[in-house]
């Protein structure tokens, strides 16, 4: 299906944006910070527990979020796989 003009100028639009940001880390932060705090807030949210207890209970929560992640990655591999074998 050919892409439309909208999201070819908006392709455009943000690579001009990323090709002038001269520190890509630094403009992603707040992003990456929201990212986590997320997993922080689903363990605690009433923010009753002791900071370092949140924090550890939010790593298992990150772990298991990328381990859920990893499995459908490989099942969805595994997929492709064996419907290419079959054709």
């Amino acid at each position: 299906m050919p892409e439309s003009l909208s999201a070819q100028l908006g392709r455009i639009g943000a690579y001009t944006s990323w090709a002038n940001t001269e520190n890509r880390s630094a403009r992603t932060a707040p992003g990456r910070k929201r990212f986590l705090d997320k997993f922080e807030e689903q363990v605690d949210p009433a923010g009753e527990l002791p900071p370092a207890e949140r924090a550890k209970r939010a790593e298992f929560a990150r772990k298991a979020y990328f381990g859920r992640l990893a499995l459908k990655s490989a099942q969805a591999r595994r997929s492709r796989a064996s419907q290419q074998a079959v054709t």
